[in-house]
């Protein structure tokens, strides 16, 4: 007599193989909506491109129009989305800087944006003032001839810095003995001859009114590294020297906790200037001067003051 043989079917096994065909389904799905997403990306963009004749006139911005979304946006979602870097700044330090330029580019008619360091947050800035100018400068040449060609809205310069941060003091110093003179507070930096002026900048950018001046470069964190005196002290002597646009022009220093960014932010944007420090930022907002013969002193403080005040910071 044969034995029969009972097959039983268990339930969890039913609901493991309809689990896994709801897992096969859904990424099924996923994939068929990235390759449609893809696709549609691709197409959009030939379809754009054919209307770009050169990369300078997508630097321009004369084709904007084509995209729904502005060309500085879509670039920025795109290298974000792709990105593994991580910004070196808080939540807090980010937000504090980018509510500024999102509030410079929503009152002003035209934004004016000038950052000197071209980090990982570069692309964020161009875009939350897509319909502004934006320009970076950068002592690293390389870096800013790799960032241009793969995004070629950007507007970057390399910058050469001739100072080292084991000079600040001596620096100081001799700007202090010529506030009347060569390194006074308004003037034109194109002709200067204060040793702590960026001279070699393109013209339009001492020509241009700034609104909003983001200094978290050149590198400062060794002795030999360039420091961010010159850019701090340009900085200071911009925002009183431009001609139009608003009255005030906001400047964060980021590293406000070191040295040479918090004394020298206390010598030239001055500390009755500073509006608050968020982290490691500090926020300051300098008024222009309309009399040039009015400002010989950066501060409203005596010279004396801030000379003694300077040297504690620097014992």
């Amino acid at each position: 007599m044969k034995s029969t043989k009972l097959i039983l079917l268990h339930s969890t096994i039913q609901k493991q193989s309809s689990s896994n065909a709801n897992r096969l389904w859904l990424i099924f799905i996923i994939a068929f909506c990235t390759t449609a997403f893809t696709v549609t990306i691709i197409t959009t963009t030939t379809t754009t491109t054919t209307t770009i004749p050169t990369a300078t006139s997508t630097a321009a911005g004369s084709t904007a129009s084509s995209f729904k979304l502005p060309l500085s946006i879509y670039d920025a979602l795109l290298h974000y989305a792709a990105s593994t870097s991580s910004t070196h700044m808080t939540s807090s330090e980010l937000a504090t800087i980018t509510t500024a330029v999102a509030h410079c580019a929503a009152v002003a008619s035209h934004c004016n944006l000038l950052v000197f360091g071209l980090t990982h947050e570069a692309l964020l800035y161009k875009a939350l003032n897509s319909d502004g100018r934006t320009v970076f400068l950068e002592e690293n040449e390389n870096l800013v001839s790799r960032f241009e060609q793969r995004h070629p809205g950007i507007e970057a310069y390399d910058v050469q810095y001739e100072t080292r941060v084991s000079e600040m003091k001596r620096l100081l110093e001799s700007a202090r003995g010529v506030f009347r003179n060569e390194c006074r507070p308004v003037q034109n930096l194109l002709f200067s001859e204060c040793k702590l002026a960026l001279t070699s900048l393109p013209n339009h950018v001492y020509e241009l009114s700034w609104d909003a001046i983001l200094i978290q470069g050149p590198s400062g964190y060794h002795e030999a590294a360039p420091g961010r005196m010159s850019a701090i002290f340009t900085a200071a002597v911009l925002a009183r020297s431009k001609k139009g646009g608003s009255a005030e022009t906001h400047v964060f220093v980021l590293d406000f906790d070191r040295e040479v960014e918090r004394v020298y932010s206390d010598e030239f944007l001055c500390r009755h200037n500073l509006v608050k420090v968020v982290g490691k930022l500090g926020h300051f907002v300098v008024e222009r001067v309309s009399d040039e013969g009015l400002m010989t002193e950066f501060c409203r403080v005596s010279a004396s003051a801030n000379s003694s005040s300077s040297s504690t910071s620097m014992a």
